[in-house]
């Protein structure tokens, strides 16, 4: 069964339910902030989002999907079932973190899921270290201290540039601006996140090509993990977008609500700040977590006005489910790896 081409493409479609439940999850990244200002309702918010994180793929490259296809693990010991084993991991720890209103990160997720599916498989050899593992592992903190300090230094320099505005026009005006703010941040989401999924069906293709050769469907020939087929860019893209307009008001609540107080002032500082940590990390072909961004964005936007106005509490409850991520996913992984192991060969 594990030879077949149907189990290649049965794996290819789990990958897709990864990307809905991503965008599912991750829905609070890109409009939690512009649900929590009252700029735009729910429904419209996740179609807004939606629409940015499939854009995304026709605008950013695919530096970030070629570091998940060959930077973080040896595609000689990748097969489907290390594959299918990494994406359960991640999928399942989504889900929990997704009951338990925890904004984590699926990026890390997926990460952790592939490199402890790989382990189970071959041991520590398996992954490409250091490889892109620096950069990924350092981001972790990178990407939030990133985001708090450009939301800081922006909320700061544009309360200073406005100090003799009117409250209400200065309302007025971001409650405009923020919905540039929030597709910026949303095809930021999409330009990294989607682009996880892409490199991991990418690395499927060349480590399966040999159940593929005599498969009819020539899209599916690939033996170059640094070529992304324009079919994966498109499903993948349509897969966030299918998922972020499901929503997940859980983690919405979470990230709008109770970490701190925004306005639509504050929402705009947060979201392009988030959007230009990500614009960054995406150029460079970096996995960030687009939750880390963005909660560290907007604790940014509320140290700026005090440091009390940040719940950190709820912060810290965060950052435990951050550090918790790669090896509980890496943990789920490797058991599934072992059972599916013994289930099909």
């Amino acid at each position: 069964m594990a030879d077949s081409a149907w189990f290649v493409l049965a794996i290819i479609l789990v990958a897709l339910a990864f990307d809905f439940v991503n965008g599912f999850h991750d829905a609070a990244n890109s409009i939690a902030t512009v649900v929590s200002t009252r700029v735009l309702s729910p429904s419209a918010a996740v179609v807004w989002a939606a629409t940015f994180n499939f854009i995304a793929v026709f605008v950013f490259g695919t530096a970030v999907a070629k570091t998940m296809g060959k930077g973080l693990v040896d595609l000689a010991i990748v097969d489907a079932t290390v594959i299918l084993a990494g994406l359960v991991g991640a999928i399942v720890w989504d889900l929990i973190t997704w009951w338990l209103g925890l904004p984590t990160s699926s990026s890390h997720a997926l990460i952790g899921g592939y490199g402890g599916a790989a382990v189970a498989k071959a041991g520590v050899a398996a992954l490409l270290f250091p490889g892109k593992w620096i950069a990924t592992l350092v981001f972790i903190v990178v990407a939030p201290v990133m985001g708090l300090t450009l939301a800081l230094a922006l909320t700061v320099a544009l309360s200073w540039a406005l100090r003799r505005s009117l409250p209400r026009r200065v309302d007025r005006v971001f409650r405009v601006l923020q919905l540039g703010s929030a597709a910026a941040y949303s095809l930021g989401h999409g330009s990294n996140d989607a682009q996880k999924t892409m490199g991991i069906i990418v690395g499927l293709l060349v480590a399966e090509q040999r159940v593929l050769t005599d498969f009819p469907v020539p899209a599916l020939h690939l033996t170059d993990a640094g070529v992304v087929p324009a079919w994966v860019i498109v499903a993948c893209g349509a897969a966030m977008g299918l998922g972020t307009m499901s929503g997940g008001w859980r983690i919405v609540k979470t990230m709008g609500q109770r970490l701190t107080k925004l306005t639509p002032f504050g929402g705009f500082c947060a979201e392009t700040s988030g959007a230009i940590t990500l614009f960054i990390a995406s150029h460079f072909g970096i996995p960030v977590s687009t939750t880390h961004t963005i909660t560290g964005a907007i604790s940014g936007v509320g140290a700026a006005h005090r440091l009390s106005a940040v719940r950190w509490g709820v912060a810290g409850r965060i950052v435990w489910a951050w550090i918790l991520t790669i090896p509980a996913s890496a943990g789920i992984a490797g058991v599934a790896y072992l059972v599916l192991r013994a289930l099909v060969g």
